[in-house]
């Protein structure tokens, strides 16, 4: 696997650049990209800042020119991947002036292509699929119901449609939104055979070349963020706004503009990255919305729910966080039980006393074969052993300890259970022939290491101190990282779309970036910072993901704009990273770290904490704090307390430290 030649060019601009000097000079610098004080340059496509308020940007997704003729597809009854096993797929390959497809029979095993040679579709080009569903009609008629591949049985009276899914848009494999997408199939004159007519490689013309984002909300509750680098200013406002658009009318916080209601993950996430410090009061409405029975609900998975997907712990760290920020006794004494109910469920289901892990699907890595081999069902992937999610596990149960001690309570049980989980994991994800924690375990007789990285359960490791000081700088030293961020797992999985695989997610890209801060990596967090920045001011929005291989929001399975988890991301990176925020019992700790290419003043005013409010500016640049100042009066800690009162201002003076170090580890994805 060769090292991708962006290394060279980054140590390059961190090293001879002045970053601070000129707008002409590039702060980050790739082959593929560069990020200014004042724009965002890829190819031909920029994205000028204008001022803090206003981007312009000619970005459009090169995905149209890139469309392929060779389509897989498959069809559903009532919105369920019901037709074939997970691998097998319908194809065709769309030659020129072919208008529609061969029609196949419901459920017949489809030929394996072979010597295929994919040409590029034109635009908006019409074509009709049909599927004879004669099998699936008789069995109505003659027992009531059909019976899938899995053994599920479908009534008769059940029954709501048939529809299509597939790799190319406007199809799509989200299954559960097909009805959403316009993909019911409708009957023919025939009536045991249906069809639909789609527009493939939907192209508008009409787009204007020019596209822009202006501040359109004043939001004079709000903090305020100024620095001497418009883009940060500009990322900052633009999502502030995002963020406030979020907030439903009942309240709570939608997950993304295509995506109404609340997830459990991408809540949870969102809150401990911002919104538990941001809108505290949406964000404890929105996580109690997702408790049904005084336990946490489990999003959807590969199996439908818990417990083959068990990462639904996430909320008990989201939870903790939004107490941390308000010292609210009574939310304390709402999500105590919730969290207590929640974890003796887990022990009781979920926990293996061998190996002290807790089984269960990878944590938001919750698409079957984008990250697991394609023999595994949802038994297989019950039974593995995921890092990430052993990670939620072991936070919300360090959490749990915490709690127990607040209240008075016995807490050695949960303290236990915490440590055990640690040493499961640093035990089997941490090989002696990797230098990171590994993806997961998985097999049927024997547990086998999948080796490959994920960015995610690596960042949580890191964060909860389940790694040591010394194997967390290894992690983040020896990360493969690829031109646009760093991908969801790595290497990527052939043949499988991009969407978990093939994919930089701005959200996990914000937690490997904390990640990398709190290991004091320069060149890590830089790279991560823009690869925050470079989409968000090409596309103009927070979106949810990006093909790695291209750095384009489109050609992925399925994408929002305005999503609640990659705007709260890019929020991290002013509160937890440059000002480097942490809510803690006791107050408001601080804990900078400013890279060598952000470097300068950074001033936000109008925070609100507990029943305080904070005008904060810091100056410089690197990790160590040489000054930390309280209303012009230096202080022995970088610690804001909880019973403070009124209006203060805080000064924090940085200075690159010797400790600090610079390495990426590069690779062509």
């Amino acid at each position: 696997m060769n090292h991708f030649y962006i290394f060279l060019a980054f140590i390059t601009m961190l090293f001879t650049c002045s970053p601070a000097s000129n707008v002409d000079e590039p702060l980050v610098k790739t082959t593929q990209y560069a990020i200014y004080k004042d724009k965002v340059v890829q190819g031909k496509d920029t994205a000028f800042v204008k001022s803090g308020q206003h981007i312009v940007s000619n970005y459009i997704s090169p995905a149209s020119q890139t469309y392929s003729n060779f389509i897989k597809y498959k069809f559903s009854i009532n919105e369920k991947d019901n037709e074939l096993p997970v691998g097998e797929d319908h194809w065709v390959v769309i030659e020129p002036d072919m208008k529609e497809a061969p029609t196949v029979k419901f459920g017949e095993k489809p030929e394996a292509p072979s010597n295929i040679e994919p040409k590029m579709l034109p635009p908006n080009y019409t074509f009709t699929f049909r599927v004879d569903v004669s099998d699936v009609l008789n069995a109505f008629k003659s027992k009531g119901f059909f019976e899938t591949l899995d053994g599920s049985r479908i009534a008769e009276s059940d029954f709501k449609g048939f529809y299509i899914a597939g790799n190319a848009e406007p199809l799509s494999w989200d299954f559960v939104n097909l009805d959403n997408k316009k993909m019911k199939l409708q009957p023919t004159s025939n009536p045991n055979i249906y069809e639909i007519t789609l527009v493939l490689n939907p192209y508008d013309d009409k787009v204007r070349d020019i596209k822009e984002w202006k501040q359109s909300l004043a939001l004079e509750q709000a903090p305020k963020f100024s620095s001497d680098i418009p883009l940060v200013d500009a990322m900052f406002n633009m999502s502030m706004e995002e963020a406030f658009k979020t907030i439903e009318p009942d309240s709570t916080l939608r997950t993304g503009t295509k995506w109404a209601g609340v997830w459990t993950r991408d809540v949870s996430f969102s809150t401990f990255l911002a919104f538990a410090y941001l809108y505290p009061e949406n964000a404890k409405i929105s996580l109690l919305k997702k408790v049904k029975r005084g336990r946490i609900i489990q999003d959807t998975g590969s199996g439908g729910a818990w417990p083959i997907s068990s990462d639904r712990t996430i909320w008990c760290i989201a939870a903790w966080e939004i107490y941390k920020v308000t010292g609210d006794a009574d939310w304390l004494n709402t999500i105590y039980p919730i969290i207590k109910n929640t974890l003796e469920d887990d022990d009781k289901t979920l926990r293996n006393e061998e190996t002290n892990l807790y089984c269960g699907e990878s944590s938001f890595l919750d698409w079957r074969e984008q990250t697991y081999p394609k023999w595994m069902d949802n038994k297989d992937i019950f039974a593995s052993y995921n890092l990430g999610t052993n990670a939620i596990h072991y936070q919300a149960r360090r959490i749990l300890t915490e709690i127990a001690k607040i209240k008075g309570d016995s807490f050695e049980k949960y303290e236990t259970e915490a440590e055990s989980i640690k040493k499961g994991m640093n035990h089997h994800f941490r090989l002696p022939e990797t230098s990171f924690y590994i993806q997961y375990l998985y097999g049927r007789n024997d547990m086998i290491p999948s080796q490959r990285f994920e960015a995610l359960g690596n960042a949580l490791s890191i964060l909860f101190d389940v790694a040591d000081p010394e194997f967390a700088e290894d992690v983040i030293d020896n990360a493969p990282t690829t031109a646009y961020g760093t991908s969801c797992i790595f290497p990527q999985i052939p043949d499988i779309p991009p969407y978990h695989n093939n994919a930089v997610w701005p959200f996990v890209q914000a937690f490997w970036n904390l990640a990398a801060a709190k290991t004091e990596n320069d060149a890590a967090l830089t790279h991560g910072i823009a690869s925050i920045y470079r989409p968000a001011a090409l596309f103009l929005s927070n979106y949810e993901n990006m093909v790695a291989s291209t750095g384009d929001f489109k050609g992925t399975e399925i994408n929002s704009d305005r999503m609640l988890w990659s705007i709260a991301g890019n929020l991290a990176m002013i509160y937890r990273v440059f000002l480097g925020m942490s809510f803690e019992i006791d107050g408001l700790h601080f804990d900078p770290f400013v890279p060598h290419a952000f470097q300068g003043e950074k001033t936000l005013t109008n925070f609100k904490y507990r029943n305080a409010v904070l005008d904060i500016t810091v100056k410089g640049h690197g990790k160590k704090i040489t000054s930390f100042l309280l209303d012009g009066k230096t202080m022995s800690n970088a610690v804001i307390s909880h019973d403070l009162v009124g209006h203060h201002t805080v000064e924090i003076l940085l200075q690159a430290d010797a400790t600090s170090y610079s390495h990426l580890n590069a690779f062509e994805n």
